[in-house]
């Protein structure tokens, strides 16, 4: 079973089964409800595993109580055994009806008998009880709200936050800890107000309308006993290969299934142990799977050509083992921007980094092959697998006064920590400095939760690894995994998350964690007769995850695109031009904290996703609905004669565009559509003097001819940056007030015919003289146009020049629609330089002057923003 949702108070059949439709990718396969006066509960299936009479929801003998299950219980068998030992009568082979009678007979305490993966809600009739609980390790989650209808659960957020129940708003502390120390589901609250998740090994107790959470699992407070023993320092071979024995049994487990199972192979040590463990099991009759003898399925990300790629570990492995079939997968990040806004549905909260989306691709192609999948998520947090364990391990080691293995452990990791003092010697020396996160958030936001604070044990390291399992970092990869393989219909299975294989491990002494610098020690040891050389004693950790420094400056141009549009400006989250800032510098090598520009750019559409109220979209050639756009007017009085603009709605353009005939056709477009509703359209027949025109921003024109440049793509030189300061900006554009604006000047006429412009300027400016400097430097600098955060993609990543031949242009379109109208009416086209300050005519191929346009268009009807209508038809009423 595969999602499972709920809520108490009055039935309410249409909201179950929505929520049920929610998460129908969960299980695609059948759905069960259970419906009461006091309870409502669902399960979503997705067929696993035959096992008679499994379909849910299941009671106990005399159904006083009722059970819907997500996920799997590895040891039911023998809790089965135990329970009809004490006269238990079982209907059914399937897990789900050992939990019910499990807790008929033990309560709540059964819950922690479970060697497992699950999210469970019982009601018990009799007491009027509901139980909601969640499994040791958090591998299968649950969120709830308490609402004023009452308690809401469900295996996703989704069914939440669509049934109507509670607003969609943003939970400003966790998006502040994100943000600021790059954490996020280490603790119950979730990105949204108001909605809350159990913990690992919690259950809720919901009654009478109120509700209650406790601890059933004993497996963390198991660990830190251990943790506290003494040892003697030694790892046996005996203890190795009892951990052998457990982990491949755990596998064992997991591999039960009658549908085909793959292994998710990212060419590291835990994914590749994975594969071999189950190669072996597969051509083993000792293995407890249908599948045995079968092909195994491997899934893998690779990036050829990048410093991410791990394919050579991958072929290696799959060459010396059998009966493995490989599929690829190779992301792209073309690829990424088009599948984001699913990824980011998809993920439901934001991620610490496009890792994920790696996984993201892999699904969709294990989806093809398989219903089952393994992979080794867990082994990191288990046995040290990241690099500040090694610190953690060595401060512990002083602090004891351990110095004859301190010393050992300093050497025989030498390699790993020299790494890590290059990278820290190049940030002091500012060859590539890291962005400080405070510089790019808002500061009133920032001063809002400058409280929050991330601690974390940095000198006991069975305590850190703790952490980080139950709170820390696994939780996180476990939510990405869950929504990922679910996204997919497909069901994720970890075996390295066995709570008999982790208590083992913690009873060991470090050493089986970290020595003689080899981190994961115990399991190098246990694989190294089933696994390349190359891949037991690797040291690089890379796995599932993407080039994204060479992603993110491939496409620079969509991250400005976000960074510099309206709503991204208008968020109380973040500081923009900083933001803009800190991303030059990484696109001119400078830094390469891509994490930080992630999580901003994740947020923003995370925001737009779930948050931001939906907007209608115009389709290309529509005409607004009153022909104007908001705030302005659709009629103007000039010379004591009314006049009214149509706006046009047009798609974008781009360098190379035929923008006479793109602009010819949305003029036609318009005409056609408002011939037969508006009798007063500029195609109606009128008489002579209600001539029409056909005025046209030279924004369009400049990009087709491509004299519009992307941000990225100019270099600003010094005379640029520096003249550049001493411009002043205004609310409705930067001018020459920015290095790259500058730079076209000085490109278009002459750093000296600048500089002799600006000398000037400024002796006359104390003088009351204004617009000297644009009439020395020349009319083609004063129509230099920079980014601004409010004008469409790409104008708001772009600085562009003049366009050529203005006037020319304005002919051609003039030839060109009275020849596609054939109106007698129709008196030419006008290219203008337009904003909201003031106009400039480039072009007038009609029988009015400059200043008649100029006055039309006073009001800028076109808009600075987003309202895409650069094509305005000017008639008189």
């Amino acid at each position: 079973m595969c999602g499972i949702a709920g809520f108490n108070g009055p039935k309410d059949s249409q909201l179950l089964r929505q929520m049920s439709t929610e998460m129908q990718h969960r299980g695609p396969d059948g759905e069960g409800f259970y419906e009461h006066a006091d309870v409502s509960l669902l399960s979503r299936r997705l067929a696993i595993i035959d096992r008679k009479g499994g379909d849910q929801p299941i009671y106990n003998e005399d159904k006083s109580m009722v059970v819907v299950f997500n996920g799997e219980i590895y040891n039911y068998r023998e809790l089965r055994e135990e329970l009809i030992q004490l006269g238990h009568k079982f209907k059914t082979q399937s897990d789900t009806e050992v939990i019910i009678h499990g807790y008929e007979e033990w309560g709540v305490a059964s819950f922690d008998k479970l060697n497992g993966m699950f999210g469970i809600a019982i009601y018990d009739t009799k007491k009027k009880q509901l139980i909601v609980a969640r499994d040791h390790f958090g591998i299968k989650p649950i969120y709830f709200a308490d609402t004023k209808s009452g308690i809401i659960f469900a295996s996703e957020l989704k069914p939440i936050l669509h049934s109507g129940q509670i607003k969609a708003e943003v939970n400003e502390k966790i998006l502040y800890r994100y943000l600021k120390y790059r954490i996020h589901d280490e603790n119950r609250e979730t990105f949204f107000a108001g909605i809350h998740r159990l913990l690992p090994g919690e259950y809720m107790t919901i009654k009478a309308g109120k509700y209650e959470i406790k601890t059933f699992s004993t497996l963390e407070t198991d660990l830190h006993k251990l943790s506290e023993e003494k040892h003697d320092g030694v790892v046996s071979e005996d203890q190795i290969k009892e951990f052998q024995n457990l982990l491949f049994d755990s596998v064992n487990r997991r591999l039960i299934s009658e549908v085909p199972v793959g292994t998710c192979l990212s060419g590291g040590l835990d994914s590749s142990s994975m594969v071999a463990i189950v190669n072996h099991l597969l051509q083993d009759h000792t293995s407890e799977s249908k599948s045995v003898g079968k092909k195994q399925n491997t899934f893998s990300a690779v990036f050829p050509g990048s410093a991410n790629d791990e394919e050579k570990y991958i072929d290696e492995l799959l060459s010396k083992t059998t009966n493995v079939t490989s599929h690829k997968v190779y992301p792209k990040p073309e690829e990424f921007f088009t599948d984001l806004e699913d990824f980011i549905r998809t993920q439901e909260e934001p991620t610490i980094s496009t890792g994920p989306y790696a996984q993201y691709q892999v699904m969709r192609e294990a989806h093809k092959h398989v219903t089952v999948l393994l992979d080794g998520q867990g082994a990191d947090e288990m046995m040290a697998g990241y690099l500040p364990y090694y610190f953690v391990y060595l401060n512990q080691l002083y602090l004891k006064g351990s110095a004859k293995t301190l010393i050992s452990e300093l050497w025989s990791s030498r390699d790993i920590l020299s790494k890590y003092f290059v990278t820290l010697v190049k940030q002091k020396l500012n060859l590539k400095k890291n962005i400080p996160v405070s510089s790019v958030l808002d500061k009133k936001f920032a001063a809002k939760h400058k409280q929050e604070q991330f601690p974390t044990k940095a000198a006991a390291l069975k305590k850190r690894l703790i952490d980080d399992i139950f709170r820390n970092s696994l939780q996180s990869l476990l939510r990405y995994e869950d929504r990922n393989t679910m996204r997919f219909s497909i069901e994720g299975r970890v075996p390295f998350l066995d709570i008999r294989l982790l208590r083992y491990l913690f009873s060991l002494p470090e050493e089986a964690i970290i020595k003689h610098g080899w981190n994961k020690f115990i399991l190098r040891e246990a694989m190294k007769d089933y696994l390349p050389e190359s891949i037991y004693k690797r040291r690089n950790k890379i796995g599932f995850t993407t080039p994204e420094d060479e992603w993110f400056i491939r496409m620079k141009n969509r991250i400005y695109h976000i960074f510099l549009s309206e709503s991204f400006a208008n968020r109380p989250y973040f500081n923009q031009p900083e933001v803009l800032k800190a991303f030059q510098r990484f696109i001119e090598g400078k830094s390469d904290d891509t994490m930080l520009f992630w999580r901003v750019l994740n947020v923003e559409l995370w925001l737009r996703e779930f948050i931001d109220p939906p907007s209608p979209k115009a389709t290309e050639g529509q005409v607004l609905k009153i022909n104007v756009n908001p705030g302005k007017k659709l009629e103007i009085e000039v010379d004591g004669k009314t006049y009214e603009r149509n706006m046009i709605k047009t798609d974008l353009f781009q360098k190379g565009d035929d923008y006479v005939k793109k602009i010819t056709q949305h003029v036609m477009s318009f005409l056609t559509k408002t011939k037969s509703t508006d009798t007063k359209s500029p195609s109606s027949k009128t008489s002579a003097d209600q001539r029409w025109y056909v005025v046209v921003s030279e924004k369009i024109i400049a990009i087709s001819q491509g004299r519009s440049y992307f941000i990225w793509d100019i270099n600003p030189s010094w005379y640029a940056t520096t003249l550049s300061k001493f411009v002043t900006r205004t609310p409705y554009g930067i001018g020459l007030g920015s290095p790259w604006t500058m730079q076209l000047a000085i490109q278009e006429v002459g750093v000296v015919r600048i500089a002799f412009a600006a000398f000037v300027a400024a002796i006359t400016k104390p003088l009351g003289m204004k617009g000297v400097f644009y009439h020395l430097a020349g009319s083609n600098v004063s129509a230099i146009d920079g980014p601004t955060e409010y004008s469409l993609y790409p104008s708001n990543v772009s600085a562009k020049l003049v366009p050529k031949d203005p006037q020319k242009v304005a002919e051609q379109l003039k030839a060109e629609i009275a020849k596609q109208t054939k109106d007698a009416n129709f008196a030419g086209a006008v290219v203008i330089d337009a904003n909201d300050i003031g106009r400039n005519i480039l072009g007038n191929a009609t029988d009015m002057p400059d200043k008649f346009f100029e006055e039309v268009m006073r009001d800028n009807p076109m808009g600075q923003s987003n309202e895409q209508t650069p094509v305005v038809i000017v008639r008189q009423v």
